[in-house]
């Protein structure tokens, strides 16, 4: 827990900041509680901060309006593109920025098309390693989309999307091919007995 640094900056200024830090990499929904804890700063505080970001992101008192805003969604607060900017974002990510996915990118992309919809936390278990930014990618480009959340756990699930079936040449997720006959039988290293 880390008390935010109101030595240098008014406190709401600092508590802006350090928000809008925690924001820019969160991939899920934070709630009023987890930021508090983790800015080590009372609720009351942090939905007075949110408050101030909202109406800033929005333009208000005759600011510059953002082409991303803060929003509450599944229980918590996260950034999100504008809705007018979709079509230039989608554009960007795909025609701009075309590289090639990574064998991480790939192998998360094969778990979310098979076990589909997926909360990034069983990604992350079949994986056996962090998926945070993996996911993050495959949303960006628009190959993976928020399928829905879990009214339980808040858990957002993840499924793929037809620009994914027609980078494959697929039609639907039926068509692709079944895994077992791919996969080793397990008697690698192991001798026959007499």
């Amino acid at each position: 827990m880390h008390n935010v640094d109101v030595a240098t900056e008014p406190a709401p200024i600092a508590v802006d900041r350090a928000l809008e830090a925690i924001f820019m990499v969160a991939d899920e929904p934070q709630s009023l509680i987890s930021l508090a804890t983790s800015l080590g700063i009372p609720v009351s505080e942090v939905r007075k901060a949110i408050a101030r970001l909202v109406a800033d992101f929005d333009g208000a008192d005759g600011g510059v309006r953002r082409g991303f805003e803060l929003r509450e969604v599944a229980g918590g607060w996260r950034v999100y593109v504008r809705p007018e900017f979709d079509d230039v974002v989608r554009d960007f990510v795909l025609t701009q920025n075309p590289t090639r996915l990574s064998q991480a990118a790939l192998e998360t992309l094969a778990v979310i098309a098979y076990k589909q919809p997926i909360s990034r936390g069983a990604v992350a278990s079949i994986r056996a390693v962090n998926v945070d930014s993996v996911v993050r990618t495959l949303l960006g480009r628009g190959l993976i989309t928020e399928s829905f959340t879990d009214s339980e756990t808040g858990a957002i699930h993840y499924a793929t999307t037809d620009l994914m079936l027609s980078q494959l040449g697929i039609n639907s997720i039926d068509e692709l091919p079944h895994l077992s006959p791919l996969l080793a039988d397990g008697s690698d290293g192991f001798d026959e007995r007499p």
